[in-house]
């Protein structure tokens, strides 16, 4: 069952959304709630971001186990309102999703303390979003802390210039990273490559794409093809399109899509016949590594 789930996740994270539903379904079928919320948002994705019948069940079936962002996404979609589908005290999933989750976070759950960041904001109260999202990031939580780079690298009231903002961002990224985060290495390599530390980005970014973040290993594959081309400062490395071409068509072969066909069609005129046979023989070194490739959606993102 958790190869299931697992193979369901994976495809759901290369946006093959679709094809990931009927995997989620046996993981959820079986009890599994986090699968249960991932079709709510799967079939939300489905219909570009808006509330189909099939998303609203499984977000119900996953809020009545406790889930606070299946909640937050019936609050979204005015499930209680439009629906009739409503908690089963009261009638606002914010509070909802407050009552399930406080608990937990109190009794130490740093997962729970980062969902009080998402729910506290609902309800408008910034203060103490930020209050649990750092006692989240204190208690190890790892999305946790590399989304408070994010918000440092916004946050013009508290840091005054643009340098300031990045060098704090960084260091927010830079403990996630470390600990092995891959979204908190993509950010990273690019908050170091805009203070133009060029050597460290680069390091960071070939981490990531070994890491299995697809913006990573695309932009690997691209700095070999093309180091210097233009706005590339990131790509300290030496030219090799061979190996470029050897990722780019496992990428392809992983990962198909509109996205793959165009870096194809875009770097083919780049590469000798010569540099792609050559490449057509190294591909198996970079088909199917591990950890798989994902673009690491965020689990309440758009």
């Amino acid at each position: 069952m958790q190869a299931t789930k697992e193979e369901g996740m994976r495809l759901y994270g290369i946006s093959r959304t679709q094809t990931a539903i009927p995997y989620l379904e046996i993981a959820a079928a079986a009890g599994d709630v986090e699968a249960m919320y991932y079709l709510g948002e799967a079939n939300r994705r489905l219909v570009m971001g808006g509330m189909s019948q099939a998303a609203l069940d499984w977000y119900h079936r996953a809020a009545q186990q406790g889930e606070p962002h299946a909640m937050l996404r019936l609050y979204d979609g005015s499930a209680c309102e439009l629906g009739d589908v409503c908690p089963e005290e009261g009638n606002d999933w914010r509070e909802a999703a407050l009552v399930a989750t406080l608990p937990k976070a109190e009794a130490g759950d740093a997962e729970a303390m980062g969902a009080l960041y998402d729910i506290y904001t609902y309800l408008d109260r910034h203060d103490e979003a930020m209050e649990w999202l750092l006692r989240s990031a204190e208690a190890g939580n790892l999305d946790s802390i590399n989304w408070l780079g994010h918000l440092a690298r916004d946050d013009e009231d508290k840091y005054a210039t643009e340098t300031e903002r990045l060098e704090a961002a960084a260091e927010w990224h830079r403990r996630a990273a470390e600990a092995g985060y891959a979204p908190a290495m993509n950010d990273l390599s690019s908050v170091l490559n805009n203070l133009g530390r060029r050597e460290e980005a680069w390091e960071w970014m070939v981490q990531a794409s070994e890491a299995g973040h697809i913006n990573g290993r695309r932009w690997q594959a691209a700095c070999y093809i093309v180091p210097d081309a233009e706005e590339r400062e990131i790509c300290q490395t030496e030219k090799d399109p061979a190996k470029g071409w050897a990722i780019l068509l496992a990428i392809s072969e992983e990962v198909s899509g509109t996205t793959s066909e165009r870096a194809l069609r875009i770097y083919g005129d780049k590469v000798t016949p010569e540099q792609r046979e050559e490449g057509e023989r190294m591909m198996e070194e970079w088909l199917n590594r591990e950890p798989p490739l994902s673009y690491f959606p965020d689990k309440f993102g758009y």
